[in-house]
């Protein structure tokens, strides 16, 4: 895995207008290169727009989103989202097994490389062979992160990713998360939960009408981040 203390994501003045309504409004802010970053504010506020700028899932009206200080316009999409991962609101298995969902994000990955990204996802004990659309949510949400990590991405994008999911699983997806940040891995995570970013996250960047509104501490010295 590259070194993620190099993985850090800058965006300058960004603008992103959609028929005339502007989802974010000159955003500027520079995201910590380890850790959990949280991005909170409310429906409406930009956030998901802001995860979606990282891996060119969007791109910017005007204005510059940067990665490891390259300019993410000039990155070639399919190799930043190699690189930067994303988990979605929903888990979304495929049709077939846990392994066909894991051979379609890495086709040339072998058993012992799925069996490490369930590993990793906090899923132990015979799942290959598990019809994918069987599982339940916690589960397929688990798998849906073993799917991205089976592509060894050096970050990940978290999208609400546990409101589709009872206390209980979102309790188990949030202990999952700070292991793999543990092991390496730099995470970006929207949530409309403040308080699920309090204890996951290390830092959490306020989104207000489209702008950055500041960046709050929530494990001082763990990592930093700042507003530019």
């Amino acid at each position: 895995m590259t070194d993620t203390l190099t993985a850090g994501f800058a965006f300058h003045d960004v603008v992103v207008e959609r028929e005339g309504v502007r989802a974010l409004d000159g955003f500027t802010a520079r995201f910590p290169a380890r850790g959990v970053t949280g991005v909170s504010g409310p429906s409406g506020a930009g956030k998901s727009t802001v995860l979606r700028l990282c891996n060119r899932l969007e791109v910017p009206t005007s204005g510059r989103v940067s990665f490891r200080g390259d300019d993410v316009a000039d990155l070639d999409p399919l190799r930043l989202r190699r690189q930067v991962g994303m988990v979605f609101q929903r888990p979304t298995p495929f049709p077939g097994t846990v392994a066909d969902n894991l051979r379609i994000a890495a086709p040339d990955a072998g058993q012992e490389d799925f069996e490490r990204a369930l590993r990793r996802a906090a899923l132990e004990g015979d799942w290959l062979e598990r019809d994918a659309t069987a599982l339940s949510g916690g589960e397929a949400q688990r798998m849906c992160v073993a799917r991205t990590l089976v592509t060894e991405p050096d970050v990940l994008l978290l999208d609400e990713a546990t409101s589709a999911l009872d206390e209980a699983a979102a309790t188990a997806f949030e202990q999952t998360v700070r292991e793999l940040v543990r092991d390496g891995l730099t995470v970006v995570w929207v949530s409309h939960d403040l308080h699920q970013l309090q204890r996951v996250a290390d830092v959490v960047v306020r989104v207000e009408d489209g702008r950055c509104a500041g960046i709050d501490s929530v494990r001082p010295g763990e990592a930093t981040g700042e507003v530019v």
